[in-house]
């Protein structure tokens, strides 16, 4: 999820937990505690863009780091707020709740979480919601601004954090069982489509969950599209974009090589452009991909040019938005 995000949930969660002893302190230690597994982001003052990829959202983002960290802050709280009537357990609890929830969360888009880090690689991914869905967020940014505003002692303190937390609870299980429709749908296409495929994912196109980006596939290529969960026709119009690994001879034993194919979870092609070679991860879309369906796509580092993808994973995020491709997005989104 996004900064702002973890910044007020973990807000919210501080009011539920200790608002009326500690006051606005307590959501402060929230946000701080929800933010700090995005520690992370200070590797890449030291590391190249591939090692970072795969440090971000890494070991800070593990069930071991939660483990170790949880108990720091229980600790540093407890004492910086001498005296007060809040139990060491209660400390645990709360910060363990707080950090948990950040690596739970992250989880639900198509970054990857290493939840096992460093006993295991792998990382977890629900593809279920986007890494900024403003129909998530805005609940709990409503609730964090308004508790901030409200003084301490008034009693509908309460309804604010049970609106914030609530609704994007609902809302992630709203996600959730759009996820599953959308999964059960691309499935029957596939098959009727006759497209042999041996991995295959959905994610949620930017910043809403109706719209899904769709790829399946092989080790020799990939087929891409889109659908809505308001499409009335059970078919996908699919492109087709074949992964090239011939392409990667000369590259073969680069070490940025082995850490971007670990990191896109095979999800990937390669491409030359001019005289350079371009590794695309599929994972995070195609630039307006529902606009158009040849566009690049959003993730795309230059093999022989390690020094040009600082921003590689935002680097198309936006780019060619304007009117037109937003009121094409909206089109798309109401379905064939």
């Amino acid at each position: 999820m996004d900064s702002f995000t973890h910044l007020a949930l973990g807000a919210c969660m501080g009011e539920v937990f200790a608002g009326r002893t500690l006051g606005k302190k307590a959501m402060l230690w929230g946000a701080l505690a929800q933010s700090f597994p995005d520690i992370d982001f200070i590797a890449s003052f030291w590391m190249n863009t591939s090692s970072n990829l795969l440090a971000h959202r890494g070991f800070t983002h593990s069930f071991l780091f939660c483990a170790f960290i949880t108990p720091f802050f229980a600790l540093l709280a407890e004492r910086l707020h001498r005296p007060h009537n809040i139990r060491l357990w209660k400390w645990i609890s709360f910060f363990g709740a707080v950090i948990f929830i950040h690596i739970f969360i992250d989880a639900f888009n198509n970054y990857g979480v290493g939840w096992f880090e460093p006993f295991s690689h792998k990382r977890i991914s629900f593809n279920a919601i986007y890494v900024a869905d403003p129909f998530f967020s805005i609940w709990s940014g409503i609730a964090c601004v308004a508790l901030i505003i409200k003084q301490r002692w008034l009693p509908d303190r309460k309804k604010w954090w049970v609106m914030g937390l609530g609704l994007s609870a609902l809302y992630l299980l709203y996600c959730l069982f759009n996820k599953a429709k959308i999964d059960s749908d691309v499935r029957e296409i596939l098959k009727k489509q006759d497209i042999a495929y041996t991995r295959y994912f959905t994610t949620p196109a930017p910043l809403q969950n109706w719209l899904w980006y769709v790829v399946a596939g092989n080790d020799s290529g990939y087929h891409v599209g889109f659908r809505s969960l308001f499409d009335s026709k059970k078919e996908i119009a699919f492109q087709y974009f074949p992964r090239n690994d011939s392409l990667l001879q000369p590259v073969s034993d680069h070490e940025d090589l082995e850490h971007l194919i670990r990191f896109s979870q095979q999800f990937y092609t390669v491409e030359k452009w001019g005289d350079t070679l371009v590794f695309n991860d599929l994972r995070f879309g195609q630039i307006i991909g529902w606009h158009d369906g040849h566009g690049r796509f959003v993730f795309h580092y230059y093999l022989q040019h390690p020094l040009d993808n600082k921003l590689v994973v935002q680097r198309g995020r936006f780019e060619g938005w304007n009117a037109e491709t937003g009121l094409s997005l909206i089109k798309r989104i109401k379905g064939n």
